[in-house]
């Protein structure tokens, strides 16, 4: 932190590089109000075509009428072809001219200032598109600073999972009391983050301090440090996806994980323990056994717990919860957190230190899980604490835990 204090110091300032920033709306009413969401897609010319108009398509078809009232898609055009300009606006407009009409919709074309224009001494291919995107970036963080509570960027080659924004609605509801900088929904290095938008102008700050053919991607890890969100905070299931690559030097330039398949769980050999009261013959274990058994538990209060304790200590990298029943969204355990520990103590079996995984979103949890550079990385205890009391019965279905696998030695 102290060596990031100098950049702290001088982003609490407008950066004078936005100052020149020239903006022009090109489609869609004047932006009044005050939205749950920005939806920010960031787009520029391209040799080999694009997907923008799909990545619209993608998005509009994924929401329903009821989301849409939720959330401004803002599109911002960073070129200076006016050609392409007019021909993207034109095909934008003929898709959907319902959105724009209705205030959902809103293209932007923007542009930074002369003097940062010439000063284009780029020592790689990825530099040149690094320099491009962050440009783009700011811009348009720039432009959503005052729209809306919370903010999703998007590139222009994505697909989105039906119903995306009741998911962040949800995730940025139960994350509501705790401290977060950036809520990560895609494998990928840009799109599917959520910020909130009270952080925006300090980012574009941040972003805008270094030479501009550092990653962006690299850079936003960074700006999480700096807010003290030490670890990545992201969900199992993306719900953006890419659509395809554009050219190979993109391709090269941000590769894009595969969500990877790490098979089923693996609950490592534990014992569990509650201060909750059961019923019908169930046990603390039953919540940690992988079948549909469950552990049923009367009104739980604030404080209580269920705590399992493994046999040896297990690199967890990826922890799932699974409450209420299969068919109804009844006996939910609505307001919990998933908490791991580690140092562990005898008398009574419990763990010294805890590091906060995430809330319950709606009774349920999965999450990949990540440590800090120094941090312990064997954990003994993971513990579902409770933080609201329950007025009705509550099942808590199943604690899914997927650990790292030592590579046997030949």
């Amino acid at each position: 932190m102290k060596n990031h204090l100098k950049y702290f110091t001088k982003i609490q300032k407008n950066s004078p590089v936005l100052q020149d920033a020239n903006y022009t709306l090109l489609a869609g009413t004047s932006l009044q109000g005050k939205w749950m969401l920005t939806v920010g897609i960031f787009s520029v010319q391209r040799t080999h075509g694009s997907y923008l108009l799909d990545t619209l398509q993608s998005l509009f078809q994924a929401s329903s009428e009821r989301d849409l009232e939720y959330m401004l898609v803002l599109v911002l055009l960073s070129d200076t072809d006016p050609k392409w300009l007019s021909q993207t606006v034109a095909n934008i407009s003929g898709l959907f001219l319902p959105h724009i009409e209705s205030g959902r919709l809103a293209v932007v074309h923007g542009l930074l200032g002369d003097s940062l224009a010439k000063s284009r001494n780029y020592t790689s291919p990825c530099g040149e598109l690094y320099s491009r995107q962050k440009t783009s970036f700011a811009l348009l963080m720039n432009f959503a600073s005052n729209l809306s509570d919370y903010f999703l960027l998007l590139g222009d080659n994505v697909r989105c999972a039906p119903r995306f924004v009741p998911d962040i609605y949800w995730a940025v509801s139960a994350w509501k009391e705790l401290p977060w900088v950036i809520l990560d929904f895609s494998n990928m290095k840009i799109s599917g983050k959520v910020f909130h938008t009270r952080d925006l102008s300090r980012l574009v700050s941040f972003l805008l301090l270094f030479p501009k053919d550092i990653p962006t991607h690299l850079l936003l890890s960074e700006f999480s440090l700096l807010l003290s969100q030490n670890v990545p905070i992201h969900f199992s299931s993306s719900i953006f996806y890419p659509m395809d690559s554009y050219s190979g030097a993109e391709d090269t330039c941000f590769p894009v994980a595969q969500d990877k398949d790490l098979g089923e769980p693996d609950n490592p050999v534990a014992t569990v323990f509650t201060d909750m009261l059961s019923f019908w013959d169930t046990l603390p274990q039953y919540a940690y056994i992988l079948n549909d058994d469950g552990l049923w538990v009367v009104d739980p209060i604030k404080g209580n717990y269920l705590l399992v304790v493994l046999d040896k200590p297990q690199k967890v990298i990826r922890v799932a919860v699974l409450t209420g029943s299969s068919q109804k969204r009844v006996n939910l355990l609505s307001q919990a957190q998933i908490l791991l520990g580690y140092n562990l103590m005898d008398y009574p079996k419990r763990c010294a230190h805890y590091t906060l995984v995430g809330p319950l979103v709606r009774g349920q949890l999965d999450q990949m899980v990540y440590y800090e550079e120094d941090s312990v990385k064997e954990i003994s205890c993971i513990k579902l604490l409770v933080t609201a009391s329950h007025d009705s019965p509550v099942r808590i279905l199943q604690i899914r835990v997927w650990t790292e696998v030592e590579e046997e030695e030949n």
